[in-house]
């Protein structure tokens, strides 16, 4: 996703969220899964402002209890560190909280239906946007701006797919934007036309472009209530920290938080590629931050989405032998801008979906490698989707980490074998076979594609059964994982994929003090069972910012 979205309300974004309490905090009787290899449980911890000071026994925390001093006792519940989400579109996502929820809308008639009620809830021009619909919910077929254009006449409209890589607009949104049937192609993109060569409304990827700049932007206090909306959904969820995807308007926002003491959740803000000079200067002027907010991180792209067949691969799709995918850039351009980010000490992660898009970046990481010597720099693959079986060694060997999103695989395995085939399917989110080849995996959310609910990202990793019920088994069973491995994932991983180890991911004393409870034992229930869990408590960095229950 490359921009943000403008609505004009959000309904139940809050103000500066709960009252925080004071810094100083234990939790005893607790199962404490740490994520130190040396000492892997405990009972109790203690933190004082902000940071772990005990990490053990209910006794050795008890000893050095002060008077100002907030005591939970767990009752023997879970208690982890704080989850790491390595991969959200943070501020996009808070302002979907407040759209047009297509997800699961089922047919396109119930599509319809419910753009026909959002509209009728919102002033007239109104620009109606977020959606996140799947066709393949009803079968496959491509929304078109007729299906809407009838009960939308007094609104633009540029309704997205949940991957964002494609996007529905109707007839009053091509008006605004000038779109005709003589709009020329747009490379790294798609315009869908119809029999009659008319732009059916769908845009893909780069061709996207061509409606965004129309989009009216969001004044700062409505991003300001995105922030705060987006802050209080992921503390339900257990997520202390995120990487964040996003642009520097977003960074903007950020910054006015941090400056006001409204953070609540970690961010690494992560700014667009082609901004690399931008990001070189502000970190030699400013830093890189500090622990609420954090800068030093560059996003770009290869391809599009499975979904919205913009993936790039080696061989075309199976159903439809004519395209296999896109390229979204240049590739002498992305490398160069690669190297040059690299070479400013600046950490790069770009999106790869498809086989190929996946091999010509490992293999661009590997001539950076050559061209700017040894360094610790982190590169990543965002998604790191659909991987021939000879690359999967390749980002161990080359020390590049795999940033994935459990949740994808459930949802996606509903229907990729009809667009790839099973054998591609194989190593797809190919978890096991990537820790089994010694690579580091940053497990994310990619949120507002997917739910930032790292318990259910757990329990796609351990079972891969499908949204749809129709691999109880698991979705490629070969690929799953095990429980401290997902962990590890949510924690630790996360943590090193952001240059953040030192501070956060695992339990140790001096470490921040971000953790979350959790309402039964991960470790002694069934992993069918991990979906039902639920936080009771997250905490970071010795403020409560969600307790289940409280007012």
């Amino acid at each position: 996703m490359k921009r943000i979205v403008f609505f004009l309300f959000l309904a139940f974004a809050g103000g500066a969220g709960p009252v925080l309490h004071a810094q100083s905090i234990a939790v005893v009787n607790a199962k404490i899964w740490t994520g130190e290899s040396e000492q892997p449980w405990a009972q109790a911890l203690l933190a004082r402002d902000g940071r772990l000071v005990v990490v053990g026994s209910n006794e050795a925390v008890r000893a050095r209890l002060p008077q100002d001093i907030r005591l939970i006792d767990a009752g023997g519940r879970l208690l982890t560190p704080g989850f790491i989400d390595a991969h959200v579109h943070f501020l996009t996502g808070g302002f979907r909280l407040a759209s047009v929820q297509l997800r699961d809308a089922r047919t396109p008639q119930e599509f319809i239906a419910r753009i026909r009620d959002f509209a009728a809830g919102v002033p007239e021009g109104t620009w109606i946007l977020g959606g996140d619909w799947d066709h393949e919910q009803w079968g496959g077929t491509l929304p078109h701006r007729s299906w809407i254009d009838s009960v939308t006449a007094r609104h633009p409209v540029w309704v997205s797919r949940l991957d964002g890589h494609m996007a529905l607009a109707n007839s009053l949104a091509l008006k605004r934007a000038g779109i005709t049937a003589a709009t020329p192609e747009v490379a790294g993109g798609s315009i869908v036309r119809d029999k009659n060569g008319e732009p059916s409304g769908i845009f893909k990827d780069n061709a996207m472009d061509l409606i965004w700049p129309h989009v009216p932007d969001a004044p700062g206090h409505i991003k300001d209530r995105a922030l705060q909306a987006a802050m209080s959904y992921v503390a339900r969820q257990g997520v202390t920290s995120v990487h964040s995807m996003g642009t520097w308007d977003d960074l903007a926002v950020y910054e006015r938080a941090r400056n006001r003491g409204k953070l609540r959740t970690r961010i690494y803000a992560v700014v667009p590629l082609s901004s690399w000079q931008k990001l070189r200067d502000k970190v030699e002027r400013d830093g890189r931050g500090d622990a609420w907010l954090r800068i030093g991180g560059l996003k770009g792209f290869v391809d599009g989405s499975l979904g919205s067949h913009t993936a790039a691969f080696f061989e075309p799709y199976s159903d439809a032998p004519d395209n296999s995918g896109l390229l979204l850039i240049e590739p002498d351009l992305l490398f160069e801008r690669v190297a040059a980010a690299d070479r400013a000490g600046l950490q790069v992660m770009v999106h790869a979906i498809g086989d190929r898009a996946n091999d010509m970046l490992l293999t661009l990481f590997q001539r950076v490698r050559t061209q700017n010597g040894e360094r610790d720099r982190r590169f990543r693959i965002e998604h790191a989707q659909h991987l021939r079986a000879q690359d999967i060694a390749r980002f161990a060997r080359l020390d590049v980490i795999a940033s994935m999103q459990p949740y994808h695989a459930i949802d996606d395995g509903r229907w990729a074998e009809k667009v790839i085939g099973t054998e591609r399917c194989r190593t797809t989110y190919a978890f096991r076979s990537l820790l089994e080849n010694g690579a580091r995996i940053a497990f994310g959310s990619d949120w507002f594609v997917a739910p930032p609910t790292p318990l259910e990202g757990i329990y796609a990793a351990l079972t891969r059964r499908t949204l749809d019920g129709k691999h109880p088994g698991g979705w490629v069973p070969e690929q799953k994982i095990s429980l401290e491995q997902a962990l590890r994932g949510y924690t630790a991983a996360g943590a090193f994929a952001g240059f953040e180890e030192d501070t956060r991911g695992t339990l140790t004393p001096g470490k921040l003090a971000d953790f979350v409870v959790i309402d039964r034992d991960l470790f002694a229930i069934p992993a069918e069972q991990i979906r039902e869990a639920r936080v009771d408590l997250t905490v970071v960095g010795g403020r409560v910012v969600f307790e289940r229950g409280a007012q």
